[in-house]
């Protein structure tokens, strides 16, 4: 599998450190709100890569924290009058609901900037005794200019990002260097604060990531991901304390997903074109934002229309339309061998989907196998002399794929008896000649949020959108 690097802006074979064993340190939220669709890009992404490497055989180490300490859950915590701890454990809570209604796994590890102040502690206090980090009042400062490797993640001049730097200098820091950045933050009135050897404080954002990944794998990453907007100065300042901490290669892959537009602009609140998941999730349901998040290769930039949502609805619906058919065929299916002619065309679109998949994790293409191997199913659905070997060996097939891709996870809503009975009146009056009565509980079917939809197989029954 070949993975593009941002490090080295190519792409690159995955070589794990350790054989068969792949670590994965994908940065989590900032829980002071409900996820947004932007977020949600990149917990989809990694949840296929994760899923991906599987597949293949590899042993996954999956670890993706949670930033329960920041500005922003204090602020809001402070408007609702609650503790910041409370206000982050209620996020957090509201997170999974999202991600699992998305089909995300669990990570391996979740672990909370809260709960590691120790190990974050440890890695301040090396930074100091190396020489690379600096005390000023409460505060704690990763001097940049220590490292002759700053700057190299996102490769822009260090002038400009001195430049860049001194613009978002706040005045109540006292930095030697616009381009120094916390590790170590001093309480100021009002926030929860741990003690420390610096005074009361907490920790700055870079660090808490830095040193969880280095605690719970202990040793380079074969893989870091996350969105491109981490990249400076997120990832870049991880990658400079920890591996001026360490000694070691944070990680010997960085991997970035691109941004999300909404309707051509970049989604933002002022601009009024902000979506939380959960609000798309009422009016679509978690499903098709699934799979309009993974419809793009994850390096590009997606664009979120009403159209595109529209579109991944009729897709999942194609797909799931082409299961019941397959099952309804295999059930009706003659008793006999897989053909060697199905079970070419099974294996030719699954090596056209691993293809797709072991180039930078294109899932645009890895869905275009997909549907290449729907129409074939739905061809040998139609072939009366199609043995149910067969059928049942294109059904594992397509199985398998979409499990990769994590999608046809969400059960229907059996249908109600009321809608049954009317499916099976119409049928009668069908036989009967009578296509007027027909048509009319039709209508009645429809009128009632269902559509009925013939086939050589039998009768399909799904919701109207």
């Amino acid at each position: 599998m070949r993975i593009y690097n941002t490090l080295t802006r190519q792409k690159e074979e995955l070589k794990p450190i350790h054989y068969n064993n792949v670590n994965i340190y994908c940065c989590g939220p900032t829980v002071y709100n409900l996820i947004h669709v932007g977020n949600a890009r990149q917990l989809c992404v990694f949840d296929v890569l994760r899923r991906y490497l599987k597949y293949r055989g590899y042993d996954v180490k999956y670890i993706q924290n949670f930033t329960d300490v920041d500005d922003k859950i204090i602020r809001i915590a402070g408007e609702k009058g609650i503790s910041p701890f409370e206000h982050a454990e209620n996020m957090i809570k509201e997170y999974f609901k999202d991600a699992r209604g998305l089909n995300i796994a669990d990570a391996d590890i979740h672990p909370k900037a809260t709960e590691s102040i120790d190990i974050i502690l440890d890695m301040v206090k090396t930074l100091i005794d190396k020489g690379y980090a600096y005390q000023s009042g409460n505060d704690v400062y990763f001097a940049a200019n220590k490292d002759e490797n700053y700057g190299k993640l996102s490769q822009m001049p260090l002038d400009e990002l001195r430049e860049g730097a001194s613009q978002r200098v706040d005045k109540t820091e006292q930095k030697r260097d616009p381009m120094d950045f916390a590790v170590w933050k001093g309480a100021k009135e009002g926030e929860p604060y741990w003690d420390s050897p610096y005074g009361k404080g907490r920790p700055g954002w870079h660090i808490e990531c830095s040193a969880m990944s280095s605690h719970y794998v202990g040793g380079t990453l074969d893989i870091h991901g996350g969105g491109a907007d981490l990249i400076f100065p997120h990832h870049e300042n991880e990658i400079a304390q920890s591996e001026c901490a360490n000694g070691y290669p944070l990680a010997n892959i960085w991997m970035h997903n691109g941004m999300l537009n909404v309707d051509n602009r970049k989604m933002s609140k002022s601009k009024g074109n902000f979506f939380l998941v959960r609000d798309l999730s009422e009016k679509f349901g978690y499903e098709p934002i699934r799979f309009m998040l993974l419809s793009a290769q994850y390096r590009a930039q997606l664009n979120y229309t009403l159209e595109v949502m529209e579109s991944a609805v009729a897709s999942l619906d194609r797909l799931k339309t082409c299961k019941k058919s397959l099952e309804k065929a295999i059930e009706a299916a003659k008793p006999g061998e897989a053909s060697h002619e199905i079970i070419n065309i099974a294996q030719k679109r699954k090596q056209q989907f691993i293809d797709a998949m072991d180039d930078d994790l294109n899932t645009a293409d890895g869905i275009t196998a997909v549907f290449e191997l729907v129409r074939e199913i739905n061809t040998a659905i139609l072939d009366e002399n199609a043995a149910k070997a067969s059928l049942e060996y294109l059904k594992e097939t397509f199985n398998e794929l979409v499990d990769v891709l994590g999608i046809l996870y969400e059960k229907e809503e059996e249908i109600p008896q009321e809608i049954l009975d009317l499916v099976e009146k119409r049928k009668a009056a069908r036989k009967n000649k009578d296509f007027a009565l027909a048509d009319s509980i039709r209508d009645e079917i429809v009128s009632k949020g269902y559509i009925v939809e013939e086939t050589r197989q039998g009768v399909n029954i799904k919701k109207s959108n």
